[in-house]
């Protein structure tokens, strides 16, 4: 309860409900429960980093160490700690990958910030710090990494295998790798100034279990995960007119409700064969607007059904949304909703074939833009994992086909950087000075956590990491799986500039975030999970984490 002093009476200006936590205590509670976030996720990060097992309300296990999906998974009940999963969520956007490199370091960063402030550093002067050392890590990574040739797929290979290292990916990183390089490289297109754009919305992920991750395959085209409406349909057609339907192919309903009276067989009759004739006219329409295969989004009646066979008419019922607009773009089809107004011209192009041992669909159009990578894995929790995996190292080699630029894995960035910003903090006068090299302490969180997830001396590794570049070896990482110093990028440990920039620049910026407050105000219980029955505190401060119980229902 807050109260002030009015003529000698205390004045309460808020409610006897509310909490309040200032100055120290409110730096305090917000950086353990950062904190609290970053180590949940810190031991996954790497090869040798390990999985965890979520389960959610309902008993659905998910088994992963990808640090974005545990993050979202995990029933955080902080406002601190859902402000650095924000971080994690925009790098997961901004670069695909890269997100518990950026949170463990946004915890570090914190860290460092404690010491600090015990050391009576006001938290102005380390968020300046923090900042001028975000700026410069940028421009040192710039001046570091390494411009490719992105036609060079070779080099892309390995930038997506190093994505999938350490994920359900590994064991065929190698195969995988070289279908992820060649869907990108039919997706990317140039724009009017030359540059590279890859359009991963023409990219379709399918998965399938009960076959290995090595039978993976990537398809010129789409995929339908259905069915036949009938068996005397045709299973294939070549040099198909396509037709893809977002109307039912079945007997219109009234809008109201309407009993009839029928007195007479006859009339009975009559309805039936009205509602025949009906669906007759809808399957003549079709033919006659030359139509091979029909995938209709709706149900389609079992008359129209055997009508459509009659007619030679390959037809699929109940396809998703999502596949006839995927379709749309590989036969160059557009999707009718009206079959009335329908004509040849909303038509598309191409081949349907059926594979019997999948029960799939192939369709593939001339020159399509689109196409499908079929991912197949033993489990439903391994084709999981596995989907994850791809889909991170789609994201780095689009972003390295965009970008250009590439960078040594294995910790040699940041402790090339972490370096760098030593001798550049004895060009910042104040106690900033202290911040920007609490920041080069942070970065080598990454060396540290490697090493240490492999079973190595964390200590020792980050010594002879520094020892070589300081002899100038900019490259210089370590191989978790042999414990030595080596030169990463000639072996083929590759990451994303832009990953890299991203993940350092919102780390800094989530920290800044955390310190720039000194005073938690929540009309209530201090809770960001709140039933529908509970009202929250005026502009939204009602919910802002368990503050007795430290991290809340996080764990």
């Amino acid at each position: 309860m807050s109260q002030r002093m009015q003529q000698g009476q205390p004045m309460i200006v808020m409610s006897e409900d509310s909490q309040r936590v200032k100055d120290k205590d409110a730096q305090d509670y917000n950086i353990s429960a950062a904190r609290a976030v970053a180590e949940a996720v810190r031991s996954t990060l790497g090869p040798k980093g390990m999985d965890k097992m979520l389960v959610d309300s309902m008993g659905s296990v998910t088994i992963t160490n990808d640090g974005v999906t545990i993050l979202k998974e995990m029933d955080i009940d902080n406002p601190t700690a859902e402000m650095i999963i924000e971080v994690a969520e925009t790098q997961e956007d901004e670069a695909g990958d890269g997100t518990t490199t950026a949170v463990a370091i946004a915890g570090e960063l914190l860290k460092n910030a404690e010491d600090l402030l015990e050391q009576d550093i006001h938290p102005t002067a380390i968020i300046k710090g923090f900042h001028l050392a975000s700026e410069q890590a940028r421009q040192e990574i710039d001046d570091i990494a390494t411009d490719i040739d992105t036609s060079d797929e070779e080099l892309l290979r390995k930038t997506a295998e190093t994505s999938m290292t350490g994920k359900g990916t590994e064991v065929n990183k190698e195969y995988l790798a070289e279908l992820i390089v060649e869907a990108i490289r039919q997706v990317t297109v140039e724009d009017e100034n030359g540059d590279n754009v890859v359009d991963l919305e023409f990219l379709n992920i399918e998965t399938q279990t009960g076959r290995s991750a090595g039978e993976s395959d990537l398809l010129e085209g789409g995929i339908v995960d259905k069915d036949p409406v009938h068996d005397n349909m045709p299973n294939s057609v070549e040099d198909a007119d396509i037709l893809l339907l977002d109307e039912a192919i079945e007997v219109e309903e009234t809008d109201v409700d309407t009993e009839v009276s029928v007195t007479d067989p006859d009339q009975l009759q009559k309805f039936l064969d009205r509602e025949e004739k009906q669906l007759q006219e809808k399957v003549d329409k079709i033919a006659d607007i030359g139509a091979d295969v029909v995938f209709c989004q709706k149900g389609i009646d079992d008359l129209a059904q055997h009508y459509l066979a009659k007619e030679g008419i390959l037809a699929v019922r109940r396809a998703k949304k999502s596949d006839l607009e995927f379709l749309q773009e590989v036969v160059g089809a557009a999707i009718v909703s009206d079959l009335e107004s329908a004509t040849a011209d909303d038509l598309g192009f191409g081949d349907v074939t059926r594979d019997e041992e999948d029960e799939l669909f192939y369709v593939e159009g001339e020159d399509a833009h689109g196409v499908t990578l079929l991912l197949r894995g033993s489990t439903d929790h391994v084709v999981d994992e596995l989907e994850r995996g791809v889909n991170d190292a789609l994201d780095v080699v689009a972003q390295t086909v965009s970008d250009g630029r590439v960078l040594a894995g294995g910790g040699a960035i940041e402790v090339e950087l972490a370096g760098r910003l030593r001798d550049y903090a004895d060009s910042v006068s104040g106690r900033e000075q202290l911040a920007v090299e609490a920041f080069a302490d942070s970065l080598e969180l990454v060396p540290r956590v490697l090493a240490g997830n492999a079973g190595l001396d964390s200590i020792d590794t980050l010594v002879d990491l520094r020892a070589a570049h300081d002899d100038g070896q900019i490259t210089a990482g370590l191989n978790v799986f042999s414990g030595d110093v080596e030169d990463t990028f000639e072996a083929g440990v590759v990451e994303p500039a832009h990953a890299k920039e991203q993940a350092v620049t919102s780390a800094a910026e989530a920290a800044n975030l955390v310190l720039k407050i000194d005073d938690i105000i929540s009309a209530g219980d201090l809770s960001t999970d709140k039933g529908d029955d509970e009202e929250g505190g005026p502009g939204g401060a009602g919910g802002m984490g368990g503050m007795g119980g430290g991290m809340g229902g996080m764990m």
